[in-house]
């Protein structure tokens, strides 16, 4: 069963360079610990084979998962999404209705979210209860401290 998810390219590429850390850097030293062990007698009895081995099986495992996520991705092109609407990588500036505040937010994939640089996973509470919706209009979002209604004040893209 796939798992398609959505990256930028930037995210795409992170991917990639991780995937080619663990193939070109990763896994020949794991090799050569494995050939180390090996060289130092009965392997019955080798403690440090033993760990190499597994260390090889858990690279391998993470290398292959990996490999599935590349081929499952799909990039976005952030320049033919729609402003008028809230969608995955609108940043979008809310005003909550009961203090006033404002606060805005770059919508972006899960694997991409950093709250302390403004990007909120599309999964949250609070994009999706804003994803679709329109400059104007009011949510009402449940959040851990309870329901909060925000007003959607502007949509825009951070490529444009």
């Amino acid at each position: 069963m796939s798992d398609i998810k959505y990256y930028t390219s930037e995210g795409l590429e992170k991917l990639k360079e991780e995937l080619s850390h663990l193939t070109t850097v990763e896994r020949p030293a794991i090799s050569r610990q494995i050939a180390d062990a090996r060289d130092k007698g009965d392997l019955s009895e080798n403690a440090e084979y033993a760990a190499a081995k597994e260390a090889q099986s858990m690279l391998e495992l993470k290398i292959s998962k990996l490999q599935e996520v590349i081929s499952n991705a799909r990039l976005i092109d952030e320049r033919k999404l729609d402003n008028s609407k809230v969608l995955i990588f609108s940043t979008v500036t809310i005003k909550n209705t009961q203090n006033g505040s404002m606060v805005s937010y770059t919508l972006v994939p899960e694997n991409e979210a950093n709250i302390k640089t403004g990007k909120l996973s599309v999964s949250s509470p609070i994009a999706k209860g804003l994803l679709g919706k329109s400059i104007g209009e009011h949510v009402e979002i449940i959040v851990p401290a309870g329901r909060i209604t925000f007003q959607i004040v502007e949509i825009s893209r951070q490529n444009q």
